[in-house]
C-alpha cells in the first residue's frame, strides 16, 4: 500500500522539477542528485506500463538539417506528426513531451527515464521550442520523446542530426 501512495508523490515532483523551466532551455552545468534520485526512483516505482507508440508517429527537427553549419545560440524548433505533445506528469496514450540530448548519444532506450542534465535537455512544459548553447565545432543532437514520467519512447520517437557549430 505504502508503494501505491509514493507514486503520485514522486510523479509530482518530477512534474515541478521538469517544469520549472520558462519557454526557452539552455544548457547549464546544474547537474542535481536529487534530480537523479527522483528519476531513478520514478523508473523504479512507475507502475503504469509505457504507452504503445503509433506505427506512422514520427519526431523531426523542423528547421535543422544534418549536417547544417550554425551558429550558437541555436534555435531548435522540434516536431512530431501522429502524437501530441503535452506536459510531464499524467502517463497519456500517444502522448508525451521532448528532450534534447547533446553529444549523448542517437536515442535513450525504452522505458529508461531520460537524465536532466546539461547533456539532456528537459522540455515538460510541453515546449516546442528552444535555444540551447553550443560550443564551436561538430555536436550531434538528439530530439528524444518521452513520457509524462520521462520514460522514454526510445528509438521510435527520436531523429538525430549532426550540426557544424560556426565560431
Amino acid at each position: 500500500m505504502k508503494k501505491f501512495l509514493s507514486i503520485p508523490a514522486i510523479l509530482l515532483m518530477g512534474l515541478i522539477s521538469c517544469n520549472s523551466g520558462t519557454g526557452n532551455e539552455t544548457s547549464s552545468d546544474s547537474t542535481s542528485t536529487s534530480t537523479d534520485t527522483l528519476h531513478s526512483a520514478m523508473k523504479m516505482e512507475a507502475d503504469v506500463s509505457l504507452p504503445a507508440v503509433p506505427a506512422d508517429a514520427k519526431v523531426f527537427f523542423e528547421n535543422l538539417k544534418d549536417g547544417q553549419t550554425v551558429s550558437s545560440p541555436l534555435k531548435v524548433e522540434m516536431g512530431v506528426t501522429n502524437f501530441s505533445i503535452d506536459t510531464a506528469g499524467a502517463i497519456k496514450p500517444n502522448s508525451g513531451h521532448f528532450h534534447i540530448l547533446i553529444d549523448a548519444g542517437d536515442s535513450i532506450s525504452s522505458g529508461v527515464v531520460v537524465p536532466k542534465d546539461s547533456t539532456h535537455l528537459h522540455f515538460g512544459n510541453a515546449q516546442k521550442e528552444a535555444t540551447i548553447e553550443l560550443t564551436p565545432g561538430m555536436h550531434k543532437l538528439a530530439l528524444q520523446v518521452a513520457d509524462g514520467a520521462h520514460r522514454s519512447y526510445g528509438s521510435k520517437l527520436a531523429t538525430s542530426i549532426n550540426v557544424n557549430v560556426k565560431k
